[in-house]
């Protein structure tokens, strides 16, 4: 079995500096990033936005001098004032670092239609298909989307080539998701996974979620996440590790912090893709094992 791949997410080291992200995973074992381009405004967030033009030089000349790639960019949002054709300098920058994928994810309030979220991804994913960048949608438990088949129901209205589902872990246990529930993705949608674990208990306030989400993630294996019912109901994906923890960064240090990541990582991810079922590689009725395999190699390439 091909041995899995991880990138370091931005979430993780958030007030860290892309290139000190990008130096930090080369020296902790990582192949890869998944830097902020595009900020959402948080206490602490260092991102690099195109217009940051030494930022800019900064990150590419650690990009070549590590030799380690960039997974995907972050992060479009669909909001109340949401204007997709904004989010194409990051398109064009993210191309030029050799991302393959964008996150999306939706910050309306209620109030707002399904159509108006339709278009918005819709609309985000035709000016990325221009850069060869898929946008793949995702569903934070305190966000407008919050559970995997209300990120499914817009990606299937919206019908774009170059579309995607992200999958998040911690998600997945906030927001109560049903492991079976991934079966019903097709494969095609898959393209990487956010890891990260988390205790048994789930916070009832939507304050309580977004502590835990950017603040408190657990390194995988210390909490209640059962890695090995996703992974074996997923084709084969890239990993990012998207583990914010305060206290660990406090206590150890960005780099210690990472590395520690990494390991528990891929230990547990090890051992989750160890007991995959060679019919769990075909998960999806429209999804042939030529696709999965194609996919796989896509990463490697």
């Amino acid at each position: 079995m091909t041995a899995p791949l991880f990138s370091l997410a931005h979430l993780t080291l958030i007030d860290c500096s892309v290139p000190e992200l990008i130096y930090i995973a080369a020296r902790s074992g990582y192949d890869a990033v998944s830097p902020r381009l595009i900020p959402m405004h948080i206490p602490g967030e260092f991102a690099c936005p195109p217009e940051d033009r030494a930022g800019v030089r900064a990150m590419k000349t650690a990009l070549e001098v590590t030799g380690i790639k960039v997974l995907d960019v972050e992060l479009a949002r669909i909001t109340e004032e949401c204007d997709p054709p904004t989010f194409e300098p990051a398109f064009e920058l993210g191309a030029e670092i050799g991302a393959k994928h964008m996150i999306m994810s939706a910050w309306t309030q209620d109030r707002h239609d399904r159509s108006f979220l339709i278009d918005c991804y819709a609309e985000t994913c035709e000016i990325a298909h221009n850069y060869g960048l898929t946008v793949d949608l995702e569903f934070p438990s305190f966000s407008r989307l919050r559970t995997l088949d209300e990120v499914l129901d817009i990606v299937r209205a919206a019908d774009q080539p170059n579309s995607g589902i992200l999958v998040d872990t911690l998600y997945v246990h906030l927001s109560r998701v049903d492991l079976g529930e991934l079966l019903h993705v097709p494969a095609e949608l898959l393209h990487f996974l956010h890891v990260s674990d988390a205790l048994p208990g789930i916070a009832d306030t939507r304050e309580g979620m977004i502590q835990l989400a950017r603040d408190a993630r657990l390194y995988p294996g210390e909490g209640c996440i059962d890695f090995a019912g996703v992974v074996e109901r997923m084709p084969p994906v890239y990993y990012s590790i998207e583990l914010p923890n305060q206290s660990r960064v406090r206590e150890l240090g960005y780099e210690e912090h990472a590395r520690r990541c990494l390991q528990h990582a891929r230990a547990v991810m090890g051992e989750a893709q160890s007991r995959r079922l060679p019919v769990s590689l075909d998960l999806s009725p429209s999804a042939s094992s030529s696709t999965r395999s194609s996919h796989l190699e896509s990463l490697h390439a």
